[in-house]
C-alpha cells in the first residue's frame, strides 16, 4: 500500500488569511482538505480527480509560515487516511476517496 510524507510550508501571505481571522490568522480547513487532495493525487499518480471527504478533524489551528506535515496512507478499500502535523502537534486528520 503506498505511503508518503510531504511537507508544506504555509504562506505567510496566504490570501485566506485576512478573512481568517483579523489579528489572528489561522488557516481554514478547506485550505488543509485542499492541501491533502493535492498530495493524494501526487501520491496515486492522478491529477484532476474527484475526491469524497470520509471524514475530516481539525484538532489544532495553524498559523502563518508553519511548516505542516502530511502523511498519507491508502488503505485496503482504496480511501487514503491523513494526518497533518505542525512538529509534534496534531493539526487535522481524516481519509480521501477518489470516486
Amino acid at each position: 500500500m503506498p505511503a508518503a510524507e510531504f511537507e508544506w510550508v504555509v504562506p505567510a501571505d496566504h490570501p485566506a488569511f485576512p478573512g481568517h481571522f483579523p489579528g489572528r490568522p489561522i488557516v481554514p480547513g478547506v485550505v488543509l482538505l485542499d492541501q491533502a487532495i493535492l498530495f493524494a493525487e501526487k501520491l496515486l499518480g492522478k491529477a484532476g480527480a474527484h475526491w469524497q471527504i470520509g471524514n475530516a478533524k481539525f484538532l489544532s489551528p495553524v498559523g502563518p509560515a508553519e511548516t505542516l506535515v502530511f502523511s498519507l496512507q491508502t488503505t485496503p478499500r482504496g480511501s487514503i487516511a491523513f494526518t497533518v502535523k505542525s512538529g509534534t502537534r496534531d493539526v487535522a486528520s481524516g481519509s480521501l476517496t477518489p470516486t
